[in-house]
């Protein structure tokens, strides 16, 4: 049994892989993450800057959207839906066997929709018309904008990835917004699904930053510690919002939980293990999405067990500690949400730059 199979099928948590590009679809690479235990895929525009500015896997279907008169953004768009429904059908199998748990594929809204919840709605909606899976997740961020979006897409049926969460505040406002719009649902819920995608360890990137400011022993000994404290605490919210009378009411329903999904889990600190934020944060009804790197090295060396709800009282203490030298993680998440949203619209923009270019040169 490989670590990732036993990681499922052990350690209960689903591994997707975080990254996606066309040479591994029609490569057979894709196919072959499946078969080593990849259970999904998650897409952001900065893959898919990284895969169309390539190599020129995509040069025939832009140069034929070109000619035929498709503008830059309509083009991007067109790629990428081919892409993911490619990868949709990859993914099938998986979402079968499943029942539905496990087999999906995210695309994300236009970045520049971050802060506007009726584009964010709209745009969501467009997506599911035009990718008709039922193994579609559509991914929006967890700005206030995209909470109010989600509300409204669940009540609608569809469903949700909520990416860049670095908090455990905004976390409890994602929940309410799935409970809220399940709620609002009439009749059986069981076609919905849904993932919070909880970032992590560009948590410890900045905050470890500020500790090294602040200096003093205390600071520096929470150091590489903080991310996965949180992550923790994040999982405790989890089980105890979907537990209780109003979740067994929705339960009744079909209702499915909307999974924690850790995020960022590659190791941005060479000093720091290559697998710190896989082998710590292992349990039941959870997802970790990984780039191909990351799942090499835990495939290679990676610990399972259950790790997640361990130390919550050394995790709990961590982050009053982290106060006590003066970090703010409030703070933090704001600056990590600007820059995450930012860092989308930057490689979103200087994607379509490129692609406007290319299509130049191939209708030349």
């Amino acid at each position: 049994m490989s670590r990732l199979v036993e990681l499922h099928e052990v350690g209960r948590q689903s591994p997707w892989l975080d990254n996606l590009k066309r040479s591994w679809i029609t490569g057979g690479e894709l196919n072959r993450w499946v078969e080593r235990g990849c259970r999904g895929i998650t897409s952001n525009p900065t893959i898919f800057q990284k895969a169309m500015t390539s190599g020129d896997a995509y040069d025939s279907d832009l140069a034929e959207l070109t000619a035929a008169g498709t503008g830059t953004e309509e083009s991007y768009w067109h790629l990428v839906t081919s892409d993911i429904s490619a990868a949709l059908a990859v993914l099938r199998p998986v979402y079968d066997s499943s029942a539905g748990t496990d087999g999906y594929v995210s695309v994300e809204v236009a970045p520049e929709l971050a802060h506007d919840a009726v584009a964010t709605i709209e745009a969501a909606r467009e997506l599911h018309g035009w990718i008709d899976a039922p193994n579609l997740y559509v991914k929006v961020p967890a700005t206030p904008a995209g909470v109010d979006a989600l509300r409204t897409l669940t009540a609608e049926g569809h469903s949700i990835n909520v990416t860049l969460i670095f908090s455990l505040g905004r976390y409890e406002d994602v929940i309410e917004a799935y409970l809220t719009g399940l709620e609002s649902r009439p009749g059986d819920l069981s076609d919905i699904s849904g993932v919070a995608s909880f970032f992590v360890s560009r948590v410890d990137t900045e905050v470890d930053r500020r500790l090294e400011a602040v200096g003093t022993p205390a600071a520096r000994a929470l150091g590489g510690r903080i991310a996965v404290a949180q992550a923790k605490l994040a999982y405790d919210i989890f089980r105890r919002c979907f537990s209780g009378p109003r979740w067994e009411a929705l339960s009744a329903r079909g209702a499915r939980v909307q999974r924690p999904l850790w995020a960022s889990t590659s190791t941005k600190n060479p000093a720091y293990p290559d697998t710190l934020y896989v082998d710590n944060l292992i349990g039941p009804d959870t997802v970790n999405t990984l780039p191909e790197a990351t799942l090499e090295a835990f495939e290679d060396h990676g610990t399972v067990r259950r790790t997640i709800d361990a130390d919550l009282d050394r995790a709990a203490a961590d982050l009053d500690d982290l106060a006590d030298v003066g970090v703010d993680l409030a703070e933090v998440a704001e600056v990590l949400e600007s820059e995450g949203v930012a860092a989308f619209a930057k490689s979103f923009d200087e994607l379509l730059e490129t692609l406007a270019g290319r299509a130049a040169e191939l209708t030349a």
